[in-house]
């Protein structure tokens, strides 16, 4: 049966999404000599007697798609409650509560919950469903030996070899070539660098062209100013003469002392001894007369 080029564009793109991340556990498979012959592969989810079978599900098409759900059934059989013996699913999804949004993908989500947790209320099998609401073990029993009959293929079918979205995201972190760069795992050999630099000066060049100045360190012998300096400080020290007594006469202490000693008078040669010597004497006359002098005054002023 065909349909319009709208509903056969919506059909493409869901299949090459589905194609390219399916969803856990659902695969799809199509027909190259018919597009609309869509089928898709159900894994029986771990933990119910589904575990280990692979069920196939049917679709029929029509023109009103999507604004009314496709046709589903089971091509494999399946010992389920809301699945009759021909194939036909129960689930409201599929029926009344169908929205135009609703595709490919949600149905074989929504049969693959159904296969987890089956509703006896509305049965198609009532042997099933009677099975599973009095004695789970016998109807457990009874859905695994169906599944490995039927469901259970020698070879795992070809389209789950390409990993689920969950598969991928889980298999990233521990596969190193995902995570991690190669750089981590093999050395990389860079070629020696080509780049020239500008060549650096000399400092010896530099160095010759630039004029320092020279600056004079002090030397440590003493200038000639300060060996003359020295020499003097040691010749007046070696010709020190002892004080003059203070109970000597002026005479005796004038004789002892060199010639002008103390006396503010410059110093003279040896040679000038005696002329110095009645210099002295005649200041000390002199002295003693204007001495005479103020004490006759005094009296006559009394």
């Amino acid at each position: 049966m065909s349909v319009g080029p709208a509903v056969m564009r919506r059909i493409m793109r869901e299949l090459t999404e589905l194609k390219m991340s399916p969803p856990e556990g659902i695969r799809v498979q199509t027909s190259d000599e018919d597009m609309l012959d869509v089928t898709g592969i159900i894994e029986g989810p771990e933990g119910t007697p589904y575990a280990g079978g692979y069920f196939r599900v049917k679709f029929k098409f029509t023109e009103e798609f999507p604004a009314a759900p496709p046709k589903c059934w089971f091509a494999t059989k399946i010992f389920h409650p809301n699945v009759s013996s021909a194939g036909e699913i129960c689930v409201n999804t599929l029926k009344k509560d169908w929205k135009s949004s609703y595709g490919i993908s949600h149905i074989l989500v929504t049969v693959k919950c159904l296969l987890i947790f089956p509703n006896p209320e509305s049965a198609l099998d009532e042997e099933a469903g009677k099975l599973l609401l009095e004695n789970y073990e016998t109807y457990c029993s009874r859905a695994k030996l169906i599944t490995s009959v039927h469901a259970t293929p020698r070879k795992r079918p070809a389209e789950f070899d390409i990993p689920s979205v969950v598969e991928s995201e889980a298999a990233s972190p521990s596969s190193p070539s995902t995570s991690q760069p190669t750089a981590s795992t093999s050395k990389v050999t860079l070629p020696p660098a080509t780049t020239t630099t500008p060549p650096v000066p000399s400092i010896s060049s530099t160095t010759a062209s630039l004029a320092l100045p020279t600056i004079a360190r002090k030397s440590a012998s003493p200038s000639p100013l300060k060996a003359a300096l020295s020499a003097d400080k040691d010749g007046h020290a070696k010709e020190r003469h002892p004080s003059p007594s203070p109970l000597g006469t002026a005479d005796a202490n004038v004789g002892k002392a060199a010639p002008g000693m103390g006396m503010g008078l410059p110093t003279t040669a040896p040679g000038s001894t005696i002329t110095a010597t009645k210099a002295v004497k005649r200041a000390a006359t002199g002295s003693a007369q204007t001495g005479a002098e103020k004490r006759k005054k005094a009296l006559k002023r009394l």
